[in-house]
């Protein structure tokens, strides 16, 4: 399945965005996961959802903030922000496993997933 992230933009400190990741196929049996990587830094995981939606992860730094949902009737996943910081802006990417719940078992890593495809831009500025 090919992803497609979308929805971001730019956001104040303490804002919201919503990000979308569209998949080009049906997910029903993919885990999802959400990646950013900020200028000169590694790419890291955020966010990560089991198939069926019915457990989700998240990295310590945006864990209260941040919630991941997916809708599979309309292949697509989300990632909703809120009380965005400067340190959120990065390019968000998202990526596929056809594993049910892969980070379940080896957490929200690079290594689990494969092509992120093409990322949205999330700039948090005053």
């Amino acid at each position: 399945v090919q992803l497609q992230a979308s929805g971001g933009g730019l956001a104040q400190p303490g804002g919201s965005l919503r990000l979308s990741c569209s998949g080009s196929g049906f997910m029903d049996y993919f885990s999802i996961a959400w990646f950013r990587q900020a200028p000169g830094k590694e790419r890291e995981g955020v966010s990560c959802i089991s198939s069926n939606g019915d457990r989700t992860y998240y990295a310590a730094s945006v864990k209260g903030r941040f919630t991941v949902s997916r809708d599979n009737n309309k292949n697509t996943v989300y990632l909703d922000m809120s009380n965005l910081k400067t340190e959120d802006t990065a390019v968000y990417y998202c990526a596929a496993r056809d594993q049910a719940d892969v980070c379940g078992v080896f957490g929200i890593s690079r290594g689990s997933f494969g092509d992120f495809g093409q990322g949205t831009q999330v700039t948090v500025s005053s």
